[in-house]
């Protein structure tokens, strides 16, 4: 038996659940299929769990600070197996979430092991789903278009293998039930610089191994300059420029011991625990495509501007094809790809319109291309920097680290990109990703009327000062 739908979306991540729920808006009968449950990575083992457990840091932090703002809170500890409940509370909530959305939506969910399959009795052409439940029975699918959405994983680098307890990955750290006295964090991106963020906060030692130059590799070279810069004075050790000898790796009943090739020699590690965050890997493996022509180009499905692989009615979203790792990309891809397969013109998703978004202390949001991406593809720039030191908020708020940088076209007064590090920054960046989407130049959105006392300030003022127009600076 088979049963046919307009629409079935291989994965239930955001990016899957997204095209879901368009497609249904647009009248058409969708199932989604999903080994495990709604939410994916995003909501089970990434950007929900890891930032509620950012804000208890932050709390944490704050509260020890207390004293600054008058507050005489004596002395303050930390319940970790309390926040992790918390993390788990709010994971449910949202999880329940979803699961009325595809009720009112009328999406079939299909909990199984999916695998896309070839021309069968089924269908003439590839695309149709065969869908195995935990009980060993089975379901095919058979849709006129198909959205693959199967997310990705933690990487690790050859030699290495997580056991969860001394050398971790992301997905191992979330379940701790015990914070280590020490770590060391090989990988400065993304994640690497929130974990060191969040353990730090909690008390533990840091040091953060990263081979390239600087932290956040591809982010700005002033922003990566001062959020080193921060860490070091809280006392986190960042080694950059360093590449972990694998082979080194020894595991005791105590702890793990490491060696990294420095700028100045080799140097030994020792701690507790070690957390390996060195990007991650497409779920492209084990899902059937070997059954159909899609292209797999560098680990990652090969796909056009409307997310359509080398098999036009099949499409592919999220982290799986390759583009940029963020929930809200793989979320605006799923809808994109869900509106053009149900013949509507997709909505902007352009890499240069995605807002990049890191939840270290202080924050980290930019959009656009930096000051160096910009003058190599010809672009003669002029660029301004605004600090929150002066602003009045950022004073009241304490938390006065940081600033907004702009990038402009020395020409065409072009807004090409904004980098904020500093509080709230992942709340700001939006202003400048709408000021990109609407193709603004810095003067109109310096002009607009910024409210006082707000953080946005900054963000005016540092588009003003690209002509020389702040009068705070």
């Amino acid at each position: 038996m088979s049963i046919t739908y307009d629409l079935v979306v291989l994965g239930g991540g955001i990016g899957g659940y997204s095209a879901a729920i368009r497609a249904a808006q647009l009248g058409k009968k969708v199932a989604l299929v999903e080994r495990d449950k709604l939410g994916g990575t995003c909501l089970h083992k990434g950007c929900i769990p890891s930032k509620a457990l950012l804000r208890s840091a932050e709390v944490y932090a704050t509260l020890k600070r207390a004293d600054e703002f008058g507050v005489v809170a004596g002395e303050v500890s930390f319940d970790f197996a309390k926040a992790q409940s918390r993390k788990l509370a709010i994971v449910e909530q949202l999880h329940k979430g979803l699961q009325f959305l595809m009720k009112k939506h009328e999406i079939d969910v299909y909990r199984g092991e999916g695998r896309v399959i070839g021309p069968s009795i089924f269908s003439p052409r590839s695309g149709s789903v065969s869908v195995e439940f935990d009980n060993g029975e089975g379901e095919t699918l058979v849709p006129s278009q198909l959205v693959i959405a199967t997310g990705s994983r933690p990487g690790m680098l050859p030699g290495l293998e997580a056991d969860g307890h001394r050398i971790m990955t992301s997905d191992h750290a979330l379940e701790m039930e015990v914070l280590p006295n020490s770590i060391v964090i090989v990988g400065g991106g993304v994640i690497g610089v929130e974990w060191a963020t969040m353990l730090q906060e909690f008390g533990v030692q840091v040091t953060i191994v990263e081979a390239a130059k600087k932290l956040l590799p591809s982010e700005d070279e002033d922003v990566s300059r001062e959020l080193e810069r921060l860490f070091k004075k809280r006392g986190i050790r960042v080694l950059t420029g360093s590449k972990l000898i694998t082979d080194s790796v020894e595991k005791s009943e105590s702890g793990v011991r490491l060696t990294v090739e420095t700028g100045k020699g080799e140097e030994t590690l020792e701690a507790e625990t070690m957390l390996v965050s060195v990007g991650r890997i497409a779920n492209v493996e084990g899902i059937g495509l070997e059954n159909t022509d899609i292209r797999i180009e560098k680990g990652v499905i090969k796909v056009n501007e409307h997310m359509q692989t080398t098999e036009p009615h099949i499409y592919a979203v999220g982290d799986v094809n390759g583009g940029l790792m963020l929930a809200h990309a793989a979320g605006h891809e799923g809808i994109a790809a869900a509106e053009h397969a149900c013949g509507k013109a997709s909505h902007p998703h352009a890499v240069h319109l995605i807002p990049r978004c890191v939840y270290t202390r202080p924050e980290v949001a930019s959009v656009g291309l930096t000051e160096s991406e910009a003058t190599a593809l010809g672009h003669e720039t002029k660029t301004a920097k605004f600090p929150f030191k002066p602003l009045g908020k950022a004073l009241v708020y304490g938390e006065n680290d940081g600033f907004v940088k702009v990038v402009a076209d020395k020409h065409t007064n072009d807004l090409l990109g904004v980098f904020i590090i500093g509080p709230h920054a992942t709340e700001l960046i939006s202003e400048a990703a709408l000021a990109k989407l609407l193709d603004a130049t810095p003067w109109e959105v310096g002009s607009s009327i910024h409210p006082h006392p707000t953080l946005s300030e900054a963000l005016g003022e540092a588009m003003l000062a690209v002509d020389g127009l702040s009068i705070s600076v």
